[in-house]
């Protein structure tokens, strides 16, 4: 596994690779990676020749009140866990190299950042945009992929490469869970003993949707009730949305039908908890450690 730090010298391997015909893919993180990012990378090994996977915290998607100093950072477990799943390429650029000035074009979402986490965290989904846009023109890669939970960013990045004509598949992977349903986050080392315990409430809640839907349920009040109950069940929990919007445009929709995407967010102590599911689907039909 080589470790390339500069973006021109990544640019450059990237060319020299497929002027050799062989195809990319391309793994963005920010670091301290879970069996979620290791999941992704396998996804992509089977399809492609080399992957490069790219560790970065991207300053530009925090807003300033929230964790950019303190986000978790392991870089020497990264590394071997990163070698270990087969990584050919560790894309590791610091924040002056991405940003020598700072940045005054950005990647603007639109009214996809109208809702869910686009209403909390103003410039958010801008930033996270803007930083793929650039890893997509250092890397070049033929196929990234991003997992499920963080559905709006994987809507936006869909987006993205459609409206801009990007010559790049995008894989979307189901979200990878703990055995107790609570969806894998770097965050997650955020949370106490007693808050990891009270933490898949959002997983109940959302299993619980999906059985309403799969009983019949289509009114979207009764859907967004049955995600906020086992939630409002835990006091420390705060709840910050319910929604249930298109997969595509991410408005709130009247009915619900499948494909609808149910989601939530809470804050539970220092950390920002944030899941989804698919309705047809529920947390059930995603990859879940240990089983």
């Amino acid at each position: 596994m080589i470790e390339i730090a500069d973006p021109d010298a990544m640019r450059a391997w990237s060319r020299a690779e497929r002027k050799s015909g062989r195809t990319i893919a391309l793994v963005p993180t920010m670091g301290f990676l879970h069996e979620g990012h290791l999941r992704l990378i396998d996804r992509v090994r089977t399809r492609v020749d080399r992957v490069v996977v790219s560790i970065f915290v991207n300053p530009i998607q925090f807003g300033p009140t929230e964790d950019l100093g303190g986000y978790p950072r392991d870089l020497e477990r990264d590394r071997a866990a990163a070698l270990a799943r087969g990584t050919d390429s560790l894309f590791l650029p610091t924040a002056e190299v991405m940003y020598p000035d700072p940045a005054v074009v950005r990647v603007v979402p639109g009214s996809l950042a109208d809702h869910l986490c686009g209403a909390y965290r103003p410039g958010h989904l801008e930033g996270v945009l803007t930083v793929v846009m650039k890893l997509f023109n250092i890397v070049e890669p033929d196929l990234a992929s991003f997992g499920r939970k963080d559905a709006q960013q994987a809507v936006a990045i869909q987006r993205m490469v459609a409206d801009l004509n990007l010559p790049i598949e995008i894989d979307v992977a189901p979200t990878v869970r703990e055995h107790d349903g609570l969806a894998m986050s770097s965050r997650n080392a955020y949370l106490s003993a007693a808050e990891r315990r009270v933490a898949p409430a959002l997983a109940r809640g959302l299993d619980a949707a999906h059985e309403a839907f799969v009983g019949g349920e289509r009114v979207v009040e009764r859907l967004v009730a049955a995600v906020r109950a086992p939630i409002g069940a835990e006091p420390v929990l705060q709840l910050e949305y319910v929604e249930v919007v298109d997969p595509v445009s991410l408005a709130p929709v009247e009915t619900a039908a499948a494909a609808s995407i149910v989601a939530v967010a809470a804050r539970l102590g220092s950390a920002r908890l944030i899941d989804n599911i698919i309705l047809g689907e529920g947390t059930g039909a995603d990859p879940r450690v240990g089983q």
